[in-house]
């Protein structure tokens, strides 16, 4: 069943930004901008924390998840360091997945020849 609950809830995710880049004039950019602030604001106010309990990978591998991630990292370090964990906190919950993009960017760029699409 925890299957079944992530895949409606990332498939849901996925279809929002699918209709949203065939039917509106929005670039991508700013889906994904849309989508990692979506889910910080619905973690500041107190929606999305249950759905990532109900749901598990299914809302938290999409970019809304990586919001929540940003936004308890801040609320966490805020309750340990005061105000400056505001800036440090989402930092430092997301920089395990931040560097592996970067990693695996940049070996994808070095094993893959690029071409035109002529």
């Amino acid at each position: 069943m925890d299957y079944l609950k992530a895949f409606a809830v990332g498939g849901l995710l996925c279809l929002i930004g699918q209709v949203l880049i065939d039917r509106t004039a929005l670039t991508p950019a700013r889906i994904l901008v849309s989508y990692v602030v979506a889910g910080v604001f619905l973690t500041a106010v107190g929606l999305y924390g249950p759905l990532v309990d109900w749901a598990g990978a299914g809302a938290t591998v999409p970019l809304t998840g990586f919001g929540y991630t940003l936004a308890e990292g801040a609320k966490q370090a805020v309750s340990q360091n005061g105000v400056i964990g505001a800036f440090a906190g989402g930092l430092e919950s997301t920089a395990g997945g931040i560097a592996a993009a970067v990693v695996f960017g940049a070996l994808a760029a070095v094993v893959f020849t690029p071409k035109d699409k002529s």
